[in-house]
């Protein structure tokens, strides 16, 4: 149908108008195929918003670092931390470990 066609029909009228029809052009565009798209901007402010929370988290890790790193100031408290973690013992100390029958992994089969 041309656009002529378009003409006789009321409703459909302003389709004719040559600045409508560039300007639904160019909205097209800049929404779906230009580079910067309105598509490609909001996986990048989804990528930001993943990025911070990150960053948030890395920076309570951090602290929570500085305050053991605080703590380990005193060398008894080392040596704590490290017979708790690391089931470090003293010279002539026997070291036993209770597991608890639920507390061991069985292996999957």
């Amino acid at each position: 149908m041309p656009i002529k066609g378009f003409q006789r029909l009321k409703k459909l009228k302003w389709l004719t108008n040559l600045y409508v029809v560039i300007g639904l052009f160019f909205i097209v565009w800049m929404f779906f195929f230009d580079a910067n798209s309105a598509l490609i901007q909001w996986q990048l402010q989804k990528e930001i918003k993943a990025l911070e929370e990150e960053r948030a988290y890395l920076k309570r890790e951090i602290e929570a670092d500085r305050a053991l790193l605080q703590k380990f100031s005193d060398s008894l408290e080392k040596e704590r931390y490290a017979r708790e973690r690391y089931l470090f013992k003293r010279e002539g100390e026997d070291l036993y470990l209770i597991e608890y029958a639920d507390s061991i992994k069985q292996p999957k089969f």
